[in-house]
């Protein structure tokens, strides 16, 4: 057969051997013709259905991401919403402790003003009190001083009642002198 082979190579020019024989040609056309009608008819729908299983698939995919996206923002926004809600009312119940604290500190300070003024108006009274007692310890000793006084100059002893009556108008006339 090699030998067949060389002879034919031999006689057939260089153009011949690129080019095959028209019935060649056509016995292909035909064999493509009827490969790709066979493809058309089974292999391309096939694939076309598949490919389109497979866009539908990416799509549903894509649209189950974008409603996980658009459910993630909500979420965030919702989340965002209610740190600014925790945000004020922390922010209320530090005004509210604020406010609290100061009105304690008032009361304190309203508390310890009417204590201390409550202590003054004691001490004013034992003042008034112990100056009472005194002017009153003063005036019997100034009485007992007087009458003895007079009893010295008149050389007598005075009686109760005369005695009283003048140690009372020495104490008027010394009180009407200051």
């Amino acid at each position: 057969m090699i030998t067949l082979l060389a002879v034919a190579a031999e006689d057939a020019s260089g153009a011949q051997l690129l080019v095959p024989a028209a019935p060649e040609l056509i016995w292909g056309f035909v064999a493509f013709a009827l490969l790709m009608l066979g493809m058309m008819k089974f292999v391309f729908p096939k694939a076309n259905q598949v490919l389109e299983e497979r866009s539908a698939a990416i799509q549903g995919k894509m649209e189950d991401a974008d409603a996980k996206l658009v459910e993630a923002e909500e979420a965030r926004r919702n989340f965002d919403a209610q740190i600014a809600d925790a945000r004020g009312e922390a922010n209320a119940i530090i005004e509210d402790a604020k406010a609290t604290a100061e009105s304690l500190r008032r009361d304190i300070v309203a508390k310890a003003e009417t204590e201390a003024a409550a202590i003054v108006s004691r001490a004013q009274a034992d003042i008034n009190a112990e100056r009472d007692r005194a002017l009153q310890e003063l005036r019997m000793q100034v009485g007992a001083i007087s009458v003895e006084l007079a009893s010295r100059i008149v050389e007598r002893e005075l009686d109760p009642t005369t005695h009283q009556s003048l140690v009372d108008d020495y104490i008027q006339r010394l009180a009407s002198q200051n």
